[in-house]
């Protein structure tokens, strides 16, 4: 049976999300279960497109992403990949009218990590930011508010503003490997040979600047998916802020991390507030 297969194809996107991202797994965990598939699905497929970028080394990234492009329009004409998480993928766009603009976005920003070590401008890392962060934000949206036009338009901005807080916190977190392993440099005008306090509390003012934007929409998000995008917004405020107490030479030499008890203990803090109506 056909449902079989795309109950078998969303448990596989659920199970990417779990294995590449505990913190993210949680936040969809605290959405409103009749949501919480489409959003394994989203994952899944921006997971994948970015592993492929990021870590098949050694495999020829150029055929594996076009393919997966390819694999991914042939599911849309046909209704069924016999990749799982392409399959899962599908149905939520056609579901939710994810619009074929945010996928090619993003698949452009990804096809950009193959060619494009270096960002000299704020323009050019903004279009990267749009296509890898903010319209993956979009296509959460989407899901978030079921087909309502009007406010998808209304929480558009906060959201793509999140979605950029969250990768700018990810380029800082993953300012080691980013430099050493795969030689990019998502901060234009910043020499990170000298990477000093400076740069790093600039970078920092920047992303709180997006968060004080994003939390507006945040309270204004369907009870569905209010809970879970807070407990988003809180792990990774909470980075950011050990990432700003973090010297800026270690950031530098290793990957900062937000242990799984204080992760407990955010959750509990965000539950309250929640329950308070603070959120």
């Amino acid at each position: 049976m056909k449902q079989l297969f795309d109950n078998v194809s969303f448990k596989c996107s659920k199970l990417v999300t779990q294995s590449y991202s505990t913190s993210f797994s949680l936040a969809v965990y605290m959405l409103a279960p009749s949501i919480r598939d489409a959003i394994y699905s989203i994952y899944g497929f921006v997971r994948f497109a970015d592993e492929i970028v990021d870590s098949f080394h050694g495999f020829d990234k150029k055929y594996l992403i076009d393919d997966f492009e390819k694999e991914y329009y042939k599911a849309i004409k046909a209704g069924i990949s016999l990749n799982p998480i392409i399959n899962s993928f599908q149905q939520t766009v056609k579901q939710y009218n994810i619009t074929d603009d945010l996928v090619q976005s993003f698949l452009k920003s990804m096809k950009l990590d193959l060619i494009k070590s270096d960002y000299h401008n704020k323009e050019e890392i903004e279009d990267y930011i749009y296509g890898s962060a903010d319209v993956v934000g979009l296509m959460c949206l989407k899901v978030f508010v079921a087909g309502n036009d009007s406010k998808y338009e209304k929480l558009k901005m906060e959201a793509m503003r999140l979605g950029s807080a969250f990768q700018k916190v990810n380029f800082l977190r993953d300012l080691k490997d980013d430099n050493l392993i795969l030689n990019r440099n998502y901060f234009p005008g910043i020499d990170l040979s000298s990477f000093d306090e400076n740069a790093k509390n600039k970078i920092i003012k920047e992303i709180e600047d997006d968060f004080k934007v994003a939390y507006q929409g945040i309270i204004k998000l369907p009870v569905e998916a209010k809970f879970g995008v807070y407990t988003a917004y809180i792990y990774y405020k909470k980075l950011l802020k050990k990432l700003e107490n973090t010297p800026c030479h270690e950031i530098g030499n290793e990957r900062i991390r937000v242990s799984n008890y204080s992760k407990a203990g955010l959750l509990a803090k965000s539950f309250v507030s929640y329950k308070l109506r603070m959120v």
